[in-house]
């Protein structure tokens, strides 16, 4: 056997494992420009007729969701994204707006030509996902909302938010430190509080208080609730029972609102119970796609 040979079959195997591992787990990074050109970074996974796309909460990025990529790829198109002044997107936006996230995601969504999305918001991503539902109704099954939307009717008034952004204002690796503390219950993996407490209070201070203040402002003024007037598609809830739900008081103002609770679990279930999780989100897109094929 000559050399040449002898070499080809020694990389056959070899080539052949990588290009299966590539096929099956390929991800495509990219950006968008957002309406004001801010740089969105985010990632595509998949294929399927309906694309997910993970929006994540204050102060976190696309990596919160980190568990969900390769569970859903198998079967979907998976977005996953940093909005503006997150991650890897860029920073020079003078007012970080729940309206204005939303229309980040908007621009991924027209960039890649998508029109049948479920939309899955985490903690503040629940109030982007409802402003993106609004921009864009034509292309949007149903929202997911995770640890969020608990009752979209209170109204607190604004000197109890002044008074929550205070100890941020003052010292805000200290105040997102404690802050991000209470949102666990007891035997949660400390690696993980860790992680989270240390990534969360990394934040840029001005633009996580710009959306802090946005996003508690909502429920001041009732945009939290009015916003689901303009909502005809369902909307979904997997919520942790560290904080109560109000389903009733929401479905005086969502027309259509599901809720599922996810046992044990503090404000980030899809990183605490992430099995258990998945077999929820799992059940809620399930619902969606169906009652979007009675519609047809």
């Amino acid at each position: 056997m000559d050399m040449k040979k002898f070499l080809l079959l020694l990389l056959l195997p070899f080539f052949l494992v990588t290009g299966c591992a590539d096929k099956e787990h390929s991800l495509r990074h990219d950006v968008a420009l957002s309406f004001d050109s801010e740089r969105i970074a985010y990632t595509i996974a998949g294929e399927g007729e309906t694309t997910l796309i993970f929006i994540h909460g204050w102060s976190c990025d696309a990596r919160y969701w980190q568990k969900q990529i390769p569970v859903f790829e198998k079967n979907y198109r998976v977005i996953s994204l940093d909005l503006a002044g997150h991650g890897h997107s860029s920073l020079s936006r003078n007012n970080y707006t729940m309206l204005s996230f939303a229309h980040d995601v908007r621009a991924i969504v027209e960039k890649e030509r998508i029109d049948r999305a479920v939309l899955i918001g985490h903690s503040m991503g629940g109030a982007v996902i409802a402003e993106t539902a609004r921009l864009i109704p034509e292309k949007v099954l149903g929202i997911v909302g995770v640890d969020t939307l608990q009752n979209v009717a209170e109204r607190p008034p604004q000197s109890v938010i002044d008074n929550m952004v205070v100890p941020f204002e003052t010292d805000f690796t200290n105040a997102t430190q404690n802050f991000v503390a209470t949102m666990f219950p007891e035997g949660t993996d400390p690696q993980l509080m860790n992680w989270i407490r240390e990534d969360m209070s990394s934040a840029p201070k001005t633009i996580a208080l710009s959306a802090f203040r946005n996003y508690l402002g909502r429920y001041v003024t009732g945009e939290a609730a009015l916003v689901f007037n303009d909502i005809e598609i369902p909307v979904i809830s997997i919520n942790a029972e560290l904080w109560p739900t109000s389903p009733e008081e929401n479905r005086k103002y969502i027309k259509d609102y599901q809720l599922y609770y996810i046992k044990g679990t503090g404000h980030f279930p899809m990183l605490e119970k992430p099995a258990e999780f998945d077999m929820l989100l799992k059940k809620a897109i399930h619902s969606l796609e169906t009652k979007k094929n009675r519609n047809i």
